[in-house]
């Protein structure tokens, strides 16, 4: 049985290399390998927002980025889509740390005949489906499909490291859903079932597909977003507290969504790590909650 063309997004600066790699692969008739190229990382980016891509082959020196923090940023925009790093330094260091965060191969130009890069990329995709499989049953909630808690702390820690490389903020948004008790017990389990999901619904709406989403256990949510300085992390939750607002005016399910939710962001002190953030933001969250509390039984 023939197999399809595998797509083939490589990012690498140097036309004349893809090009000859191209050529290479023509002469080789193997018919195996569609390769898109961009030159760089924030253009590799932008493409695989587009979906459709089932490997990429990564040279770590771009116009844009150079060394580790290049495979960080491509690893944690798009941890779904196996990389094989595909670069000019042959450098052993390098190449354990690469796959040690996530990489499923290491090659160097010039040391890589066609048909050993075929048959790398092809089982770097088994590889890391297989990974993945394995990596769902365990850290994936199974109700909403989101990251559990340790998913979220297990992958949360890439996250923070590529915020300390590429000297980016980072913030962590936890979630607490209100009355969520009275839900479960005046309407039944399905149907909180059912706001939980509605909740997940709402925050696949707000965060961006890089950010990542967690049901960290009963009513609680977690969001840990790149990038996000304290504006657009207000202007975020502005969001959501509009989505739910929205919900409750327009819903027609028997219940109101409420929620509580605290922030933390990542300083510039390198002890700080993500159990941190989570406890600091839980602690924002109980604040709001609390007066909340104090609000409704009138006490100061």
């Amino acid at each position: 049985m023939q197999q399809r063309a595998l797509k083939v997004l490589i990012v690498a600066a140097h036309r004349e290399y893809v090009e000859q790699l191209r050529e290479e692969l023509s002469e080789g008739r193997t018919g195996d390998i569609d390769l898109e190229w961009a030159e760089e990382l924030s253009e590799a980016l932008g493409r695989l927002t587009r979906g459709g891509i089932d490997a990429v082959l990564l040279d770590l020196d771009l116009p844009d980025s150079q060394g580790m923090v290049t495979f960080d940023r491509m690893y944690a925009f798009a941890p779904d889509v196996p990389i094989v790093v595909l670069t000019g330094t042959n450098d052993e260091n390098l190449a354990v740390s690469t796959v040690q965060g996530g990489a499923q191969d290491y090659l160097v130009h010039g040391e890589v005949q066609p048909a050993m890069l075929i048959r790398s990329v092809r089982y770097a995709i088994e590889r890391h489906r297989l990974l993945a499989a394995l990596r769902s049953l365990s850290l994936i909630d199974d109700l909403t499909g989101l990251y559990n808690r340790r998913g979220f702390m297990d992958l949360g820690e890439q996250y923070v490291k590529l915020a300390r490389r590429s000297a980016r903020g980072v913030t962590l948004v936890y979630l607490d859903l209100d009355r969520f008790k009275t839900i479960n017990d005046s309407l039944g389990h399905h149907v909180g079932d059912r706001a939980l999901l509605k909740v997940t619904e709402i925050l696949k709406a707000t965060f961006r597909r890089s950010d990542l989403l967690a049901r960290l256990g009963g009513d609680e949510f977690a969001v840990l977003a790149l990038e996000a300085t304290g504006e657009s992390a207000e202007m975020l939750v502005d969001r959501v507290r509009e989505r739910i607002t929205h919900f409750n005016r327009t819903g027609r399910e028997p219940y109101q969504l409420a929620a509580s939710i605290g922030l933390a962001r990542m300083g510039d002190d390198p002890r700080i790590h993500l159990e941190d953030l989570l406890n600091e933001a839980d602690r924002a969250m109980y604040e709001e909650k609390r007066g909340k509390r104090q609000w409704a039984t009138g006490d100061a």
